[in-house]
């Protein structure tokens, strides 16, 4: 079963390239005593991941600071590195956007959103979502419903779940 809203994340460990080595965050630290954007989406460079969902946290970030969220972070079941590029590619690490790799899907599975498409390669991927989480627990969550598409989970749509 899924995660849902009321919901407290599970423990797992997120994973990035920063400019001096590997680096690490648990899910607690991320989210302890902050109000986070939290989305996932397939994977870094893939169509609709890369020229609708990423854009749209970027084109909010600035209105989700205005209404108290400390940080929006992005994770996709990708490596280390091929986040790191995806950030600078999108723009993403410039306009403040955290990027952080799941390599193993562990985060991804024990939320529940991992599918799997053999035939592109996509094994434990993460369904595309994003939600809003307050010190850990999920008090947003708006689940894509169509592959391809980032109607529900873009960041304006999550903005008006903000009021």
């Amino acid at each position: 079963m899924g995660i849902s809203q009321g919901d407290k994340l599970p423990a797992a460990i997120l994973r990035r390239m920063g400019d001096d080595g590997p680096e690490e965050v648990t899910i607690d630290a991320l989210t302890s005593g902050r109000k986070i954007v939290l989305f996932g989406l397939p994977g870094a460079f893939t169509p609709t991941c890369s020229s609708a969902h990423v854009p749209s946290f970027i084109r909010t970030i600035d209105q989700f600071t205005a209404k108290g969220v400390d940080e929006i972070v992005c994770v996709a079941v990708n490596d280390v590195h091929v986040m790191r590029q995806w950030s600078k590619v999108t723009g993403a690490a410039a306009a403040g956007v955290s990027m952080w790799a799941d390599p193993t899907s562990a985060f991804t599975t024990a939320i529940g959103m991992n599918f799997d498409v053999e035939a592109l390669g996509f094994i434990a991927r993460s369904a595309r979502y994003a939600m809003v989480v307050d010190d850990g627990v999920v008090s947003t969550l708006n689940l894509e419903t169509a592959r391809a598409t980032c109607d529900i989970s873009g960041g304006e749509n999550l903005l008006v779940s903000l009021g």
